[in-house]
């Protein structure tokens, strides 16, 4: 497990190479491991890695620090997911630059039937705190077992963080660092309450990591890619909540906003995200369950009826067994796992879809019927 986990953990060590061309490389070769045993002349072949990249990856002196990393999480109680682990955010799956190794502290319920992430400014009025408040009241009340994301910080953050944890709903923080240390300091007492409940910690950073502001920046995408739905409640015509709120935008993700009052500056963010369509408003859980058609589908059946019979091609009857075997699966994982090229699992899936043998999900993710 350790030495499988050394490469994993060294693959995204690797100078110029991201999560996208890290999953390309694992594609081609078939593991993390294999990645560093290819030949040079090999790697140059694989589409997207030229000389330079395949020199990184030749010349990279980055296992002893995956080793340091492996012993952290062994000694500190951290689950290392990898993207091809069961456990990992299968919402995530679906987003091209998810990390190829996510740090967890806890034991969250990272696939949680619904999730929705919850972020704002820093500097949340009394307004924004009641939004929060009462917003997560209401799911609980309306009997919602829904994961709750979002960043730690403070104002909205850690007032969806402390609501959750009030009102019995799971929640999780994704942190812009490793998981040695919680910033701000004054929020640990909350993240270990989160730890030790059904919630937990989450962060791509290798531990001991430096804090700075492009790291916070980063993590968003990760809080945009766990949820079906990023909601905004107060926000500055700049900052973190809008990028988050743009991420979710491009992974195809809802996106709502609570409105403000005119001329307040931290409803300035939120009537943008409104004005500009790219999220809709939002007053009270109810307009998040039309939007998402969740009151309708908690106790109706799928509208489609599956055929009775239906004779498989070889395609369909790979990817239709793998959906069966490993439940909700992303699309990306289906081509890896099937060994099908995108071109092939696309259309079949939607022949599939239109049969009522398959069901599309939020995140390009699908499932057997």
């Amino acid at each position: 497990m350790a030495d499988d986990l050394i490469y994993k953990i060294a693959l995204s060590l690797i100078p110029g190479i991201g999560s996208i061309t890290a999953k390309a490389l694992i594609a081609y070769t078939g593991s993390a491991e294999q990645v560093f045993r290819e030949k040079e002349k090999a790697l140059r072949q694989i589409p997207g890695i030229g000389s330079i990249l395949a020199k990184n990856i030749i010349q990279s002196e980055v296992m002893s620090r995956a080793g340091r990393e492996v012993d952290f999480v062994q000694k500190n109680g951290v689950k290392a997911l990898f993207y091809l682990d069961a456990d990992y955010p299968q919402r995530l799956l679906g987003c091209a630059d998810a990390p190829i190794v996510l740090y967890i502290k806890g034991n969250p319920m990272l696939n949680c039937p619904k999730a929705v992430s919850i972020v704002g400014t820093r500097h949340a009025t009394d307004y924004g705190r009641r939004m929060v408040e009462q917003f997560i009241l209401s799911l609980a009340e309306r009997g919602y077992y829904i994961l709750i994301v979002s960043g730690l910080a403070y104002g909205i953050d850690i007032q969806s963080h402390k609501s959750a944890l009030r009102n019995g709903l799971p929640t999780v923080a994704v942190l812009g660092h490793g998981l040695e240390t919680v910033y701000p300091a004054i929020h640990t007492a909350i993240a270990r309450e989160m730890v030790e409940s059904s919630g937990g910690l989450v962060s791509d950073f290798l531990s001991h990591s430096s804090i700075d502001r492009t790291n916070f920046l980063r993590r968003n995408r990760i809080i945009a890619g766990m949820s079906d739905a990023t909601i905004v409640v107060q926000s500055a015509r700049k900052g973190g909540a809008l990028v988050t709120a743009d991420i979710a935008n491009s992974y195809n993700r809802d996106v709502f906003a609570f409105p403000g009052r005119v001329g307040d500056i931290f409803s300035e963010g939120c009537h943008f995200l409104i004005k500009s369509n790219r999220a809709a408003l939002i007053e009270s859980v109810s307009d998040l369950e039309y939007a998402m058609n969740w009151s309708a589908t908690q106790s109706q059946p799928d509208a489609i009826q599956p055929c009775l019979f239906y004779d498989f091609n070889p395609e369909e009857k790979l990817i239709i067994d793998l959906l069966r075997s490993e439940g909700e699966t992303a699309i990306d994982l289906i081509c890896l796992k099937t060994n099908l090229p995108m071109s092939k699992v696309s259309p079949t899936l939607l022949n599939l879809e239109f049969a009522g043998i398959v069901k599309g999900l939020p995140g390009k993710m699908f499932k057997a019927l």
